[in-house]
């Protein structure tokens, strides 16, 4: 579990939009995070009406119980809270005598984290069941506005732009995928591609931008391994489409040589200690020329 995400402040809020989603009172309230976390709980509002067909592994339920039985352990949650302290006379104040109290804002974060549990348990299994159904789905297909919605949900989780845009590459090969299904609709198979090349540049945008903020390749060699075999299973859609849908896919793989031409540019200025650069467009940095090379 991503620790940066479910940070103490994050993790109340969290909770508090649980039980706004679930009718309990609103609090006049807005955080940054709302806008990640509103995914997240989406996607748990969707679980509690779809009930998949597809079984629960008992390895997976086994496997689960027991991370959150260790992070409840860890956090403190269930256990007795500790006596009140003595006053200044070393007697308990008789209205409090055997009682034992949590003051406010610690029990308020453990009904947080107490909450953020329950949620994860009740969302991870029912995910569980619902990626099997929904894996394969297509636009127009019933599941298909839960695989979109689970794909929000992970980028909500990633916990660093490289995750985040490597996701949006792997969105990106899955959009490809389903464009393969929709030869012959041309509204679908364009809006599709559409989507595809948007999870592309903003993956590769996310990867280009760290790796000149680092000065270090690694982002760049994720980006040219998702254009080795996206290229590839790009162009061989011309063979398959309609003539209008052959057109529109060339504009994908003009964007798959632009990012190549953008990968290079960025890696070679990397090598010659080019400083990082301050102009950026779709697909991030814009790197200078070497010196070599003027």
């Amino acid at each position: 579990m991503d620790s940066d995400l479910f940070s103490r402040r994050r993790a109340e809020r969290f909770a508090q939009l649980l039980d706004e989603a679930d009718g309990g009172r609103r609090h006049h309230v807005r955080s940054r995070a709302d806008d990640r976390l509103a995914a997240l709980v989406a996607v748990g509002q969707q679980l509690r009406t779809s009930r998949p067909a597809a079984p629960v592994d008992p390895e997976f339920r086994t496997g689960l119980r027991a991370m959150l039985v260790a992070t409840a352990e860890r956090e403190g949650i269930g256990t007795a809270p500790t006596e009140r302290p003595a006053t200044t006379t070393g007697r308990t104040p008789a209205a409090t005598a055997g009682r034992t109290f949590l003051p406010a804002v610690t029990a308020r974060r453990a009904r947080a984290r107490g909450a953020i549990l329950v949620g994860v348990a009740a969302g991870a299994i029912a995910v569980s069941g619902i990626s099997a159904a929904s894996e394969n789905a297509v636009p127009g297909d019933a599941l298909y506005g839960m695989k979109r919605s689970t794909e929000r949900a992970q980028l909500a989780l990633a916990s660093s732009d490289i995750s985040r845009g490597q996701l949006f590459l792997d969105f990106a090969r899955t959009r490809l995928d389903e464009a393969g299904t929709l030869g012959g609709d041309r509204a679908g198979f364009t809006a599709v591609l559409d989507d595809m090349d948007a999870d592309t540049r903003q993956g590769v945008r996310l990867l280009t931008t760290t790796a000149a903020r680092r000065a270090e390749p690694a982002g760049l060699d994720a980006v040219n391994a998702f254009l080795t075999g996206q290229r590839r299973e790009v162009a061989a859609l011309l063979g398959t489409v309609t003539r209008a849908e052959r057109d529109r896919t060339r504009r994908s793989l003009a964007l798959l040589d632009a990012i190549r031409k953008r990968s290079d540019g960025l890696r070679a200025a990397i090598a010659c200690d080019l400083a990082t650069p301050s102009t950026t467009d779709a697909l991030g940095p814009v790197p200078g020329s070497c010196p070599g090379d003027r």
